[in-house]
């Protein structure tokens, strides 16, 4: 078990766990250089940016697009390795079935994040650039984008994506551990949605409909949680109905207790 180590055992094993992640890590930045010059180049004339024309403001803005781009591919290719090493450490101090239950959660999070990204990078950021060009039109400015200027701001908005998309699975585990329950987190909705402007108004641009767009879909994405945390938390029910049960209580005692 887990909590049966010493402090500096904890400490050592952390430090393992550490190592093997930092390992993986740059092993896939040393992938990530073969990698980011197509990235870049696919984004560069994307539909997206195909018409615009982008500029470097200072001698090292190509390179630091391209140092960006190979730390944001390693990070996404160890995101596996993360996740299994966290599992690894805290899964001694899981029961068997918690292990098996935790484990499978690995995929679907790596998945999620994938998702989040490309729906933000296919749906939400080409709408935010066309409403700004053509607000910037209506002004009659024209536009002199930069290109760290342009990378920033796609990586700004697609990003955050991949892990704002995360809360249906981390909502499932909490539900499927007894911590949240999806009446809770229906009572607590409103305290949500605003929770939730709070993180759409650090992503988007400065403007009502670019918030508007990204608002929406995280409110809709906490309802799929809600749903979501209703099957891990009936699988909670059944299994401390079954413990319980085992422990010879009464079902009229077990029913108040899961109530």
């Amino acid at each position: 078990m887990n909590d049966e180590l010493t402090v500096e055992q904890h400490i050592e094993e952390l430090r393992k766990r550490l190592i093997v992640i930092t390992v993986f890590f740059v092993i896939n930045v040393i992938i990530g250089f073969f990698i980011a010059k197509p990235l870049i180049h696919f984004l560069q004339f994307s539909e997206h940016a195909k018409s615009l024309q982008l500029h470097a403001f200072n001698v090292t803005d190509p390179l630091k697009i391209y140092f960006q781009a190979d730390f944001i591919i390693a990070l996404v290719l160890t995101l596996p390795v993360i996740l299994y090493q966290l599992w690894q450490y805290v899964s001694p101090g899981l029961y068997g079935h918690e292990r098996k239950a935790t484990l499978r959660y690995i995929p679907f999070v790596v998945l999620l994040f994938i998702i989040g990204v490309l729906f933000s990078y296919t749906i939400l950021f080409p709408y935010i650039m066309k409403f700004m060009m053509e607000w910037s039109n209506e002004m009659h400015i024209q536009q002199t984008i930069g290109i760290n200027e342009y990378f920033k701001f796609l990586f700004q908005i697609t990003i955050p994506f991949g892990f704002v998309f995360q809360l249906p699975v981390v909502m499932h585990f909490l539900a499927r551990i007894g911590i949240v329950t999806p009446m809770w987190m229906a009572k607590v909705r409103k305290y949500a949605y605003f929770l939730l402007l709070v993180i759409a108004a650090i992503i988007a641009p400065p403007e009502v409909v670019s918030h508007l767009m990204i608002t929406i879909p995280l409110c809709i994405l906490y309802e799929i949680s809600i749903w979501i945390a209703k099957l891990g938390y009936a699988k909670y029910v059944r299994s401390e109905r079954k413990r319980l049960e085992e422990l010879g209580m009464e079902k009229e005692s077990i029913d108040g207790m899961l109530k």
